[in-house]
């Protein structure tokens, strides 16, 4: 782990600042008394008092918290959150979350009007043995062109179309190189688990010039003789005009030697380059080419920009709900779960390898984990929002209260549990990084 990894610090202390600055502001507009705005959980280790409000900085650096009156107490006086309706409280505990996501719309926004909006591609990425995708003869690498007679727009436009047509045969065009080829699919009704009513797995990728960053010593790059600034035209059969057909052509040439195509300067070469198999402890494959992108994105007008963030986060918040739920069902795996020194590790991972901008890959990460911040706190566990909101709703159901000093007691359970788990990451985090094993295969 390098010092990129630092660049979390700043990214957590904005999010857990966002999201209090969220039960803050619905604090006072509901006119609930706030004692204590904290960054950091307890022991406090210095605060400052301004008017009625403590804002304190505390020691463990994993969190934040606003406390209000009426909260771990049954003080009824008129600024007491017990004194307030369920409504109100159910705003006042949603409200971090909330804010969570609203940053993430924000900041997608801001990305979209800087970059413009990129004209996206989907690809299959992988054909499972034997299903109604390889009957129909698709392959990885294969750009759908074309679903139903419908221009393919986004993966889930495809997989919107593909489940409207479950046991209907079903037109497909597909790119495969410069070659347009015509298939037909029958999607299945129930389809096993994994696989999907096609049998594929699909990735997206933006149109963009594809270029070398960096050739590794030693590398089978560095034995073809590429060199940084290479723009990468073709590999093989495929035209290299975004970062998923460069992966999908290499995986697609595993194990081969396949004439490269590179524009350098005005020249174009042809260079022979072998491309080994996978190894078993990664899931992609390794040439020694670090290379980056230049997205070729069309403006948007401005009115219609906070529409389209509004739309690109709704869908990663869908991918991240899809996700959990997921992980609830154990159908994912929990080795992929990382605290505050994971996240500094997969922060420096994501640095070394992505293609983009340090700017833009920070604040994609930001967007990421702000939606990723705001779905685990509304998880209806004791101790978090989600938690809070359950017993606002368990209360509306009995339409009578529930003792505030019962409540506070299985609250109190839930942050310690959190708290042991927290621990628990954190000690994982650091025996992964001691040992150098990376979080990204």
């Amino acid at each position: 782990m390098t010092a990129t990894a630092l660049y979390i610090v700043p990214i957590l202390a904005l999010l857990i600042l966002v999201h209090e600055l969220g039960h803050f502001l619905a604090a006072r507009l509901f006119g609930i008394k706030v004692l204590e705005f904290g960054i950091g959980l307890p022991p406090r280790v210095f605060g400052i008092r301004r008017g009625e409000v403590l804002y304190s900085i505390n020691l463990i650096p994993i969190g934040g918290f606003v406390r209000v009156l009426g909260e771990e107490s049954r003080s009824l006086d008129p600024g007491s959150l017990l004194t307030k309706s369920r409504l109100q409280r159910a705003v006042f505990f949603a409200a971090g979350a909330w804010m969570n996501v609203l940053l993430a719309v924000l900041l997608t926004t801001v990305l979209v009007a800087v970059r413009g909006e990129p004209v996206r591609r989907a690809y299959v990425a992988e054909v499972v043995p034997e299903s109604p995708a390889a009957e129909a003869g698709w392959q990885v690498g294969d750009r759908f062109v074309e679903v139903a007679g419908q221009p393919v727009q986004s993966v889930e436009h495809l997989l919107k179309v593909t489940e409207r047509h479950a046991g209907r045969p079903m037109p497909v065009t597909l790119l495969r190189g410069n070659q347009q080829i015509e298939t037909v699919v029958v999607p299945r009704r129930d389809p096993p688990i994994g696989q999907g009513p096609t049998g594929i797995r699909v990735t997206e990728a933006a149109r963009a010039r594809v270029s070398v960053a960096q050739v590794e010593r030693l590398s089978p790059a560095e034995a073809a003789g590429l060199q940084p600034g290479d723009e990468l035209v073709r590999i093989g059969d495929y035209p290299i005009d975004d970062l998923g057909i460069y992966a999908l052509s290499l995986k697609r040439y595993a194990g081969q030697t396949v004439p490269l195509v590179v524009r350098r300067g005005d020249q174009e070469l042809v260079i022979n380059l072998t491309v080994p198999v996978v190894r078993p402890a990664e899931s992609h494959l390794h040439v020694g080419l670090l290379v980056k992108q230049d997205v070729l994105a069309r403006p948007l007008p401005w009115w219609a920009l906070p529409f389209r963030g509004v739309e690109e986060t709704a869908q990663i918040l869908g991918h991240m709900i899809q996700a959990l739920g997921m992980l609830l069902r154990g159908e994912a795996s929990l080795s992929g779960i990382a605290g505050p020194i994971g996240i500094g590790q997969l922060t420096s991972e994501i640095l070394a390898i992505s293609p983009e901008p340090v700017w833009v890959t920070l604040a994609n990460l930001t967007i990421l984990l702000s939606l990723n911040l705001a779905v685990l706190n509304l998880v209806p566990f004791p101790a978090l929002d989600g938690g809070r909101l359950l017993f606002v709703a368990i209360e509306a159901v009995r339409r009578r209260r529930i003792a505030p000093e019962k409540e506070g007691l299985v609250h109190l359970i839930g942050f310690a549990i959190l708290l042991a788990f927290m621990f628990v990451i954190a000690f994982v985090d650091v025996g992964r990084l001691l040992s150098g094993e990376p979080l990204i295969r």
